[in-house]
């Protein structure tokens, strides 16, 4: 048997009784198309292609694929779910933290 939990408040969530949501989340590059002049066309980017090469070599696999595409799946209890559509970038909860003025 499968199990589920809340991925928010942790609640336990049977698969033959409880109500759950799925919440998936995608974050990916945005490709905004640029437009090309005639310099751009003339110009040599052998450099600019080499600067970018040299530094990825710092970077794990990792970093580079979160780079470009990340997925999240995360399940949820009914009263978490009314949150998360209420806030799903949780700008209140950031909003609500009281820091003090020392």
């Amino acid at each position: 048997m499968l199990h589920y939990s809340c991925d928010l408040c942790g609640k336990e969530l049977l698969v033959e009784e409880d109500l759950r949501y799925v919440a998936k989340i995608e974050v990916y590059a945005a490709y905004d198309p640029l437009e090309i002049t005639e310099e751009d066309l003339d110009e040599d980017h052998m450099e600019e292609i080499s600067e970018l090469l040299k530094n990825m070599e710092h970077m794990d696999e990792q970093e580079l694929e979160d780079q470009v595409y990340k997925s999240f799946r995360f399940d949820l209890c009914p009263e978490c779910q009314k949150k998360f559509l209420k806030d799903p970038l949780s700008r209140e909860a950031n909003r609500s933290i009281d820091f003090s003025k020392n």
